[in-house]
């Protein structure tokens, strides 16, 4: 018995359509014999079928027909709060449609692995939804297919969004924009910021909130430092701030953040509201419970992750709107760790 190293993968119904140059969709119709279909293309798709050895899956079957109740979801991160709790959403409201829900781990930014990933839910048929919060998510968005169903949850965007796929997002500029107010309010003279990374730009939807609020207010602009999404990425950067007598409110990116910063404070001997205010951004589930509790933005993530099947599921249906879904707006939770500023000597 021969044996080779690589086996040749079996021809997939895109496969088709790019060696006979039409959609998928126009392959879907002719295996399902659709009268639609000019005789010239058909003969066109029948001959790649020939050539590529193409045998219909279950899932090809589904294309024919039409219908795949199936979504794949690509990301890069499965286990950080905001993901999570998109992926929970995804999962439960297209459970509620009868859906199945594949997950696509994006687990590198570079090209060739990215179209990799997504080709392989292309396969499957469906609908794909995008969480492109990183540069790996923004790439893949990008990389989907044209004509396959694809929505993208994504950073605010600086300007509205224009081409055939859809996005949904929370206003996450405006809620830093208000979680500055609330700690310039306080009578800090500024507000330093530990920032989480952008997917799709140099400056995320976060830090122009923030800085839109420090100019408004005409405070002074100190740089951001550039923080990840963990705990000990917060405590580094919190180490740094917490060294400068005059950092005397500091807002991050998310809550993991938060919580490195604070412990950072502690060590340092500076209490927090007392001496530094404290603010996070998500409300994940533990920021209520620290000592002491934490003030951030609460953001539905799990609503997001809702709106984003509701609209690719209109998709699927052919009953959607190409603009993006509604979601709930964020909401600023004062809680102990932001107070009044000290007093100046």
């Amino acid at each position: 018995m021969n044996v080779t190293g690589h086996q040749r993968r079996p021809a997939s119904i895109r496969d088709v359509a790019t060696a006979a140059g039409v959609s998928y969709q126009t392959v879907s119709r002719v295996i399902n014999d659709h009268p639609s279909v000019k005789a010239a293309t058909r003969e066109r798709v029948l001959a790649a079928i020939d050539e590529l050895g193409f045998r219909r899956s279950a899932t090809a079957l589904a294309l024919a027909r039409g219908r795949s109740r199936a979504v794949t979801v690509l990301t890069a991160d499965t286990t950080h709060y905001g993901y999570a709790s998109i992926l929970q959403g995804i999962e439960e409201a297209a459970r509620a449609a009868s859906h199945t829900v594949g997950i696509g781990v994006l687990e590198s930014a570079a090209e060739t692995a990215v179209v990799a990933v997504v080709q392989r839910a292309a396969d499957t048929g469906g609908g794909v939804i995008v969480i492109a919060y990183d540069p790996a998510g923004v790439r893949a968005l990008n990389a989907v297919p044209a004509g396959l169903p694809v929505v993208g949850v994504v950073e605010t965007p600086a300007s509205p969004p224009t081409g055939d796929r859809p996005r949904v997002w929370t206003d996450d500029r405006e809620a830093a924009y208000e979680a500055t107010r609330h700690l310039l309010s306080l009578g800090h003279e500024t507000v330093h910021y530990v920032a989480i990374p952008s997917g799709a730009r140099r400056t995320g939807a976060r830090s122009a909130g923030w800085r839109d609020a420090l100019r408004e207010a005409g405070a002074p602009q100190p740089r951001p430092l550039r923080g990840g999404w963990s705990p000990a990425d917060g405590h580094a950067a919190g180490r740094r701030l917490a060294a400068d007598p005059a950092v005397t409110a500091i807002l991050c990116g998310n809550d993991d953040l938060a919580l490195g910063v604070l412990r950072a404070l502690h060590e340092a001997g500076r209490s927090v509201p007392g001496e530094v205010s404290v603010a996070g951004f998500d409300d994940a589930p533990h920021a209520a419970h620290l000592t002491p509790s934490l003030t951030t933005v609460r953001l539905d993530f799990t609503g997001l992750g809702r709106s984003a099947f509701a609209l690719l599921h209109g998709m699927l249906e052919e009953s959607a709107q190409s603009a993006p879904y509604p979601v709930a707006a964020p909401e600023l939770v004062v809680r102990e760790s932001s107070g009044v500023a000290p007093a100046r000597d």
